[in-house]
């Protein structure tokens, strides 16, 4: 009876021993005899003891910070830019079984694609266009990650820092920019102006009254602004006749 006892004992930390829990976002990656066996979970499932072993992988999405980089532009600019990584396992077993440290296989290969990256793209296009540039970033490092097992989420560049001689270059042209549009803007306004103006001496010129109901307007206005002068314009029309008529009055010499 003690014999047995003991034999049960021993079947049963046997097979408690094997017995493993993964949660949901893990996954176990087991190996028989050094061999890939099989991957399992999440929940309860059982290895054997002494002959299969395994390797947990995580399937959450991890951020990875990508260290600041001294780079080239496509026009010979020197800039340093940082960015930040969005990755998850998609394949427990290559990831595994194809790299030693998945993390940082997916650093380097961030470092050295981004700096690759930023070089095929101008100053302008890394500045005003950076999703798009991020996008193109993203898919070289998914290309070269698929094999591994791992899927590239996202990449978004965190700063970008250009020299200050170019600051001030940069700062210089958006000034002239601003200068030429203001004087584009400035000139349209006198254009139009001239042209209502055109359009407004066209219909004067087409009834004569209008100019003296302008010139009373204008006699109205000075007025409203408590001037101690008054102007008064007259038309050229009475001015004529009241010198043919002083010259018909005026006595014969």
């Amino acid at each position: 009876m003690s014999f047995w006892a003991g034999v049960l004992i021993v079947i049963a930390i046997f097979l408690l021993a094997g017995v493993r829990i993964a949660d949901q976002y893990v996954r176990g990656v087991v190996f028989r005899l050094g061999r890939y066996h099989a991957t399992k979970g999440p929940g309860l499932y059982w290895i054997i003891p002494l002959i299969e072993w395994q390797r947990k992988t995580d399937l959450r999405i991890n951020t990875a910070a990508v260290e600041e980089q001294e780079t080239i532009t496509k026009d010979n600019v020197p800039i340093k830019v940082n960015a930040v990584v969005w990755y998850r396992i998609v394949n427990p077993m290559a990831a595994v079984l194809e790299v030693k440290n998945i993390d940082t296989a997916v650093i380097q290969v961030a470092l050295t694609t981004l700096r690759n990256g930023i070089g095929q793209h101008s100053l302008d296009e890394v500045l005003k266009e950076q999703e798009a540039v991020a996008k193109v970033i993203e898919e070289k490092i998914d290309a070269i990650t698929e094999p591994w097992g791992v899927k590239v989420e996202r990449v978004e560049m965190k700063n970008v820092e250009i020299p200050q001689s170019m600051q001030r270059v940069m700062a210089q042209e958006a000034e002239a920019l601003r200068e030429k549009r203001a004087r584009l803007i400035k000139a349209q306004a006198e254009f139009e102006a001239a042209e209502q103006l055109s359009k407004a001496s066209e219909i004067i010129m087409q009834n004569p009254a209008g100019l003296e109901l302008r010139r009373m307007q204008m006699l109205t206005e000075v007025g409203a602004e408590q001037n101690t002068m008054t102007i008064i314009m007259m038309p050229s029309e009475f001015v004529e006749a009241a010198r043919a008529l002083a010259n018909q009055v005026r006595p014969a010499p």
